[in-house]
């Protein structure tokens, strides 16, 4: 699987174009914005794009009003496949956001069901009470997601609702050539309709690629040979910048040990979950740090531990936002991107990730670990890679065994001689390729 391989960027669109909140009606062609960037996507080393909601929507793009039109603040139809085209060009992977929870107030089976109640043909695509009423006051009660009623809830056993989504998700493999999707709320989702899902998609485009959002519990429920490929690794992403505000190791090693580590007991040994430091719902990594001698230690982390990395558009240059400032401030517009020492050594993270078949495919071992220092390895049939980790602002000497003396130093593309042990310097990250 071609994901499996990849390192993965996101774009939340209708804040990265600077389209308004409120869907104005006004046609914009900014997502025309998306080819600007495309010689620093390549350059970063990302060869996948995720791209947030892109169709018709009343606001935020999560709540839909049309499956098969790009929202009229981003462009037309023909502008994103042009994108799609010039993206697909450099060797880059389309994948959207499948929002198929719930739609918005303004998807056109609501409106017809507001408009004739018990007489609407789409009466049963949601969970209505026609006894009850709304926040909106429309004399009929529905469910929303967990509350939220501009979010309508559909119904996933409704086999028109099921071939609405389907044809839908056939156009965009036949108009823009994406190859998958991101499930929104996909913890939330019909698990027959997921398994419907995955098998109609295996036959929509070879290698077609499934990855939900999923929060807590065990994520094997959704991620098998049945259902999605891969989930959002939240578990992880919790652990990466607690362990560092804290400067308690323990704590991400501990979850990776629970997800890959060697016990037969591990939860997903040999799986892929999608890996990151931040989203467009979370605080920025860099507004989150209390060091900033941190940020390029957690995507050495992020980039070295099993999985999908995905960088979010403008962390890679430390861009900041906090969640309590609203989401604007996370899903942001900026004028050009930009490039640093933290942009030029997630580049060079990014082409170790993809050319290492032991970051791609190797098991997880916790080598060596300290409050401020970790050491593990991950090993495949023909490689084996050491990544480690010094939080603290003092050299640290590590003693281990690493197994054989020499190693190439791939960040810096320098030899290494362990001699019994090796100094890592003050707020250093290394990736060793054993020579043995």
């Amino acid at each position: 699987m071609w994901a499996y391989e990849s390192v993965f960027y996101q774009i939340y669109p209708l804040g990265f174009c600077g389209a308004p909140f409120e869907n104005d009606g006004v046609l914009e062609h900014r997502i025309l914005k998306v080819n600007d960037w495309i010689p620093h996507i390549k350059k970063l080393g990302a060869d996948a794009i995720y791209f947030s909601p892109v169709f018709e929507s009343d606001t935020h793009g999560y709540n839909t009003r049309d499956f098969t039109k790009i929202d009229t603040r981003l462009g037309t139809n023909e502008d994103f496949k042009e994108v799609c085209l010039n993206l697909h060009k450099e060797g880059i992977k389309v994948v959207l956001d499948g929002v198929f929870n719930h739609v918005g107030r303004g998807f056109f089976a609501f409106r017809d069901v507001l408009e004739k109640r018990w007489d609407s043909p789409y009466k049963d695509w949601f969970f209505l009470n026609f006894d009850g009423n709304s926040h909106y006051n429309d004399g009929l009660w529905y469910e929303g997601w967990e509350g939220n009623y501009d979010l309508v809830k559909i119904n996933l056993r409704n086999e028109e609702v099921v071939q609405h989504i389907f044809s839908a998700i056939k156009g965009w493999v036949e108009e823009f050539g994406i190859d998958g999707l991101r499930l929104d709320v996909a913890y939330c989702l019909d698990r027959d309709f997921m398994r419907r899902l995955r098998s109609f998609c295996d036959g929509l485009k070879p290698d077609f690629f499934l990855v939900g959002e999923t929060l807590h519990g065990d994520y094997n429920q959704i991620m098998n040979d049945s259902m999605l490929h891969s989930v959002t690794n939240y578990e992880c992403y919790k652990g990466l910048h607690s362990s560092f505000n804290s400067m308690n190791m323990f704590e991400i090693i501990h979850s990776l040990m629970r997800q890959f580590g060697p016990e037969n007991w591990t939860l997903y040994k040999g799986k892929h979950l999608l890996s990151f430091v931040d989203n467009h719902d979370v605080s920025r990594i860099a507004s989150l740090l209390q060091n900033e001698k941190h940020l390029p230690l957690i995507y050495a982390m992020a980039f070295g531990m099993p999985g999908i990395p995905c960088v979010y558009y403008g962390s890679e240059w430390g861009a900041k936002a906090r969640k309590e400032e609203g989401d604007p401030a996370l899903r942001v517009s900026f004028p050009a991107p930009e490039w640093t020492d933290l942009t030029e050594f997630i580049s060079r993270l990014a082409e170790i990730k993809k050319s290492s078949e032991a970051l791609n495919y190797g098991n997880f071992r916790s080598v060596l670990l300290t409050n401020r220092q970790c050491i593990f390895e991950r090993k495949s049939e023909h490689e084996r890679i050491l990544v480690a980790i010094n939080a603290e602002d003092v050299p640290y000497m590590a003693h281990f065994d690493a197994g054989c003396g020499m190693a190439q130093e791939l960040i810096t593309g320098t030899p290494h001689d362990f001699g019994g042990g090796s100094e890592l310097p003050p707020y250093s990250a290394a990736i060793w390729k054993m020579e043995c």
